[in-house]
């Protein structure tokens, strides 16, 4: 398990590998008469860390002959593009294909350069051309399990690899799939990106959810939050009532919720639950595998084979032909619920641009705060009409998609006040310890 926590099998490591050649052979190919005509580069470098001081460095400053200055930053590894293309990507040769593809920069006339133009799509190919093969590891109860890729939902499309979901089709007669951070991030764009590029649809999604979110987000203080409150859950299931909508209602398909059990989670809250679902007539299950291991979600199991057998259709949210503002506003008021959208300045006139260049057919990929259905982490009711803010449009030629950045949300995050790593340490047995 810690292995998977750290290291793994070195993917995350080629990727970052690959995004700073790629950043080398820009600033190396300026460095040696800048042939092509950068005036502005637009990629970025990364790095598998929380380092909110990377955000935007200067780089160049040696005072070397022929090196030129420039502002630079890093996105965390999991938001780089060469995660996403490495996680759409539907062979090796879409691999570089799509690496080609990415835009780096731009000519005085906003001409795009891209990474083919810099011969460099070959070597960065090269580099992912072991991680592209898919892990196959196992659950503590010896049930297979395939680990590869790993964008982040808030800040990315938030899905494994498109080559590991069709592998496991192929292995097992049934694939469970994670779409990480709820129905508005993950699932969203798992199914609006993912599923839609890879042609595939599920036959049952499995909301999942705890007592203890639902009474946070009902504004029960934390301190108080492991106290029975019928109140509170009532004030909280309207997120949950939510989640289950848009995967039901809006995008058509069979859905349960399963509710992970906390010791202190009481029979007066779990029975109101379950009523209250009932009445939307969406059954629930308890699952208890924290503690029982797979014997703890066997109900759910059972219930999850009985709703794949239900007929459902995958409706997306949007059109890919709808122009950048209309798909952004079609997930802001269909999925989380907004009354509408506020573009900046520069968001419009990136919009204008990128439609200019003709990739206005792109799906759309969100970078949103996962604490709430709007773009402010601390409005967790959304009981008021609220507005989705666009700040920045960002083209992402190679991953086949436009994101949109919204509120504070950052691609490269920052640690916590404590971070985890202060806990982490090797025993005197080599153990590791700390990370969970």
């Amino acid at each position: 398990m810690e292995d998977i926590n750290l290291h793994f099998t070195g993917d995350i490591h080629a990727i970052t590998s690959a995004n700073n050649l790629l950043s080398a052979m820009i600033d190396n190919h300026i460095y040696f008469g800048n042939s092509l005509g950068f005036e502005r580069v637009t990629w970025k470098r990364c790095i598998d860390l929380n380092d909110r001081q990377l955000r935007k460095v200067e780089t160049g400053l040696s005072n070397e002959k022929n090196i030129v200055p420039r502002e630079d930053g890093f996105d965390i590894s999991v938001a780089s593009e060469i995660m996403a293309i490495f996680c759409l990507a539907t062979d090796i040769k879409d691999l570089k294909r799509r690496i080609g593809n990415i835009i780096v920069g731009y000519t005085k006339k906003n001409k795009p350069i891209t990474a083919r133009d810099l011969k460099a799509d070959g070597a960065l190919t090269v580099l992912l051309k072991d991680a592209i093969n898919p892990n196959l590891v196992q659950t503590l109860e010896k049930v297979p399990a395939i680990v590869h890729g790993g964008p982040f939902a808030n800040i990315a499309h938030g899905c494994n690899s498109i080559i590991a979901t069709k592998l496991a089709l192929k292995l097992g007669d049934y694939v469970i799939t994670e779409a990480g951070f709820g129905a508005d991030l993950g699932a969203e764009k798992f199914l609006d990106i993912k599923c839609r590029k890879a042609e595939i649809k599920p036959d049952a999604v499995v909301c999942v959810a705890t007592i203890k979110a639902l009474k946070y987000h009902g504004g029960m203080p934390k301190d108080e939050i492991k106290n029975e409150s019928i109140e509170y859950l009532e004030r909280g299931f309207h997120n949950l009532l939510k989640h289950v909508d848009n995967l039901k209602n809006k995008f058509g398909l069979n859905v349960i919720v399963a509710i992970n059990k906390y010791t202190h989670d009481t029979e007066n809250e779990i029975e109101f639950l379950r009523n209250k679902l009932k009445e939307e007539e969406i059954e629930l299950s308890l699952v208890e595998s924290w503690e029982k291991g797979g014997d703890g979600a066997t109900d759910l199991a059972r219930k999850v084979v009985e709703l794949t057998k239900k007929d459902s259709k995958l409706n997306y949210m949007y059109d890919l032909n709808e122009n950048i503002k209309e798909k952004i506003n079609d997930v802001a008021t269909k999925v989380y619920g907004a009354e509408g959208v506020e573009f900046t300045e520069e968001a419009e006139e990136q919009i204008r641009r990128i439609e200019e260049l003709g990739y206005g057919n792109l799906p759309v990929c969100i970078a949103k705060t996962q604490y709430s259905l709007s773009d402010d982490q601390k409005n967790l009711e959304c009981f008021d009409p609220f507005k989705i803010h666009v700040k920045e449009i960002i083209l992402k030629s190679g991953a086949e998609f436009v994101v949109a950045i919204t509120g504070k949300i950052m691609t490269m995050p920052g640690l916590p006040r404590v971070p985890a790593a202060e806990n982490i340490d090797l025993r005197e047995d080599e153990n590791i310890i700390g990370i969970f």
